[in-house]
């Protein structure tokens, strides 16, 4: 393809579409990102519609239509959509993808803030820092909440809103008590005393002297508007003025911890932002189903009831909601600000199953090490199978090598060093025609080799950081490669087919995640973990992950291990270090065995020369007999 052309090619948006008794539907996911558009006013992407058929396959369905029923039948969308959960964006050159709902929206706002970078409304989204929904669903409960278990849970209560069906979800009642959390944003000080001047105008007491001053605060009325109007001002051109000057002495002398506290009027607190974005096609849905079936039940969740109030008044959303079909009412919200006891012991309840387990960690590891021993386990590691292997480093091309990137000369050698070891142990498993899949490849120094080392494999780099993945792909362009492209996404919204999984230094239990997907496409694998300390039980993953080493060890002593497996730097004593590559060793051999249990061959070995990370394990796994079923 002609770059020049594919520049000129808007950006592609694969929306899903969705059949429901032969009549066209757009999931939720679908829906919130139509209105963030229509919110942004951006024109600047082609919205093409796709209705899942069976499995990862994909029709297309067309440019998004005045209505869903003109139907035209296209060629199939570029593979990369094929291999993602949607939504997802492709770039005109089909080498870049976004998947996945926080991923594109953020994009849409960035593409739309550069374009027009005046449009306060819309670069305020992202909120302070720019860090909006920017931590994956993997490790934000917050993200995973918003993105994934309240459109879940509202799209369940929407296929069957029955009186018998109408149990509040636990997700949407902890958004209900999460909107009742104390605001803290880093103006607050500021905000809460202009709250309180408005509290004590309102009490209609003129006399603030000194001697009078608490006794009026104890008798100030309510104020509401503080919050309201510095989350609009901020949508604004017009600068919130300071106006500590103006406030009487009394005011600017009153104690913080006596100051009014800030209500909780949008998703993220004070401000609107992505997040109210996301929740507001989900929960309108929601009301609108409880006003039509139930009515009586919304008065258990009178947060939410205000939240939805308070979105209406942002200038736009009313307009960009009519323009999505959907029609925002007004609800009366309960006097009351409490749940019900039932309802408030239910959130907490699954408030708590939600949470991992947190665990004081109480002496060393020798009695975990002593109890495995006893038990006849030990970590045993497989000899190198080519230790003196090097890449032609001189010969490489300067974008191959990693040593041109913002490293340390020292730190460019042991990357180096590593790179060795993983492109060694690749190189043995692939075959022309094969799919090799860097996850977490941050800056792609892996899979850059890879893919050149290798030009008869498609390489792809898996990284939810947009920022590495695009230097990923400057350096590519520079070396001119065709068989690599990029997709920036979570690791759950990474579906597609592949041969070979490699990831260096997956943190804590991204490893297991690699590790779950390479199994579950019954694709090899070779991945080095790292970052030990931050293995802890997920919705997803228990440890220990074996059978072998369940029977022996329960979560406290597994995660003992885990902890003194991070105590393996060159600076601590020598002795220090020996326990945690034996703690290093023997989390990983739990992990290697829970593979093997799976039909796998899994050899636990040693980054050669072992100076070259802390963290030098490596797991190469083979899949067997039941495995290899998957088509070149």
């Amino acid at each position: 393809m002609d770059h020049s052309e594919s520049r000129q090619r808007p950006d592609s948006l694969y929306l899903e579409l969705s059949t429901e008794n032969k009549q066209y539907a757009l999931p939720l996911h679908s829906s919130i990102t139509l209105f963030l558009l229509s919110y942004c006013e951006n024109t600047a992407f082609r919205v093409i519609l796709l209705s899942a058929k069976s499995g990862d396959q994909w029709t297309w369905l067309g440019d998004l239509p005045s209505t869903l029923a003109a139907k035209v039948q296209l060629p199939e969308p570029p593979g990369l959509v094929g291999t993602c959960r949607l939504p997802a964006v492709v770039e005109a050159d089909g080498m870049f993808c976004r998947a996945g709902l926080a991923v594109v929206l953020r994009h849409v706002i960035q593409r739309t803030s550069k374009e027009r970078p005046g449009c306060l409304n819309v670069t305020s989204l992202l909120g302070f820092k720019n860090t909006c929904l920017k931590a994956c669903a993997e490790v934000s409960k917050w993200t995973r909440l918003c993105e994934i278990d309240i459109p879940s849970a509202v799209e369940k209560h929407l296929c069957s809103p029955t009186e018998e069906a109408l149990c509040i979800p636990p997700a949407v009642l902890l958004l209900e008590k999460r909107l009742g959390e104390p605001v803290k944003v880093h103006n607050d000080d500021k905000l809460r005393r202009q709250k309180l001047q408005q509290q004590v105008i309102s009490s209609n007491d003129s006399t603030l002297q000194e001697e009078g001053f608490n006794a009026t605060l104890k008798h100030c009325k309510p104020a509401c508007g503080v919050e309201l109007s510095a989350a609009l001002a901020k949508l604004t051109m017009d600068e919130d003025p300071d106006e500590a000057t103006k406030r009487p002495p009394d005011i600017r002398r009153v104690k913080t911890t006596h100051l009014p506290k800030l209500e909780h009027n949008f998703a993220e607190g004070l401000y609107f932002t992505l997040t109210d974005i996301v929740l507001l096609p989900c929960i309108h849905q929601y009301l609108s189903s409880l006003w039509k079936h139930a009515p009586h039940a919304l008065s258990h969740l009178p947060l939410i009831l205000r939240w939805y109030c308070h979105v209406q008044d942002i200038p736009g959303v009313r307009k960009a909601a009519e323009n999505c079909g959907m029609t925002l009412f007004m609800p009366q919200p309960s006097k009351s600000s409490m749940l019900s006891p039932e309802i408030s012991t239910l959130s907490e309840l699954e408030l708590e199953s939600t949470q991992p387990e947190k665990l004081p960690f109480v002496g060393g590891p020798r009695p975990t090490l002593t109890k495995l021993k006893e038990s006849g386990i030990e970590a045993v590691f497989s000899p190198h199978p080519c230790p003196t292997w090097t890449l032609p480093w001189e010969d490489l091309p300067t974008s191959v090598n990693p040593t041109t990137g913002k490293m340390s000369d020292t730190r460019a050698i042991r990357k180096c060093q590593q790179l060795n070891n993983l492109v060694a142990m690749v190189t043995e498993l692939a075959h022309p025609g094969n799919i090799v899949v860097d996850f977490c490849s941050g800056g792609g120094h892996v899979g850059i080799v890879l893919a050149y080392m290798l030009p008869q494999c498609q390489v792809i780099l898996v990284e939810n950081k947009e920022e590495s993945l695009v230097r990923a792909k400057e350096r590519c362009t520079k070396l001119n490669m065709k068989n690599i492209s990029f997709i920036q996404t979570n690791l759950d919204y990474y579906i597609g087919t592949f041969h070979i999984g490699v990831a260096l230094h997956a943190c804590g239990v991204a490893t297991d995640m690699v590790l779950e997907r390479c199994l579950q496409a019954g694709a090899a694998f070779v991945i080095s973990p790292c970052c030990y300390g931050f293995i802890q039980n997920t919705q997803k993953f228990t440890f220990p992950r074996s059978l072998s080493f369940s029977k022996i060890l329960d979560y406290k002593e597994h995660m003992i291990l885990c902890r003194f497996a991070d105590q393996t730097a060159l600076q601590l004593p020598e002795e220090r270090r020996i326990i945690g590559k034996s703690c290093m060793g023997l989390v990983d051999l739990d992990r290697s065995w829970a593979a093997e249990s799976q039909g796998y061959t899994v050899k636990l070995m040693t980054m050669e020369p072992d100076s070259c990370s802390p963290k030098n394990n490596m797991l190469v796994g083979q899949p067997g007999p039941k495995h290899r079923d998957l088509p070149d």
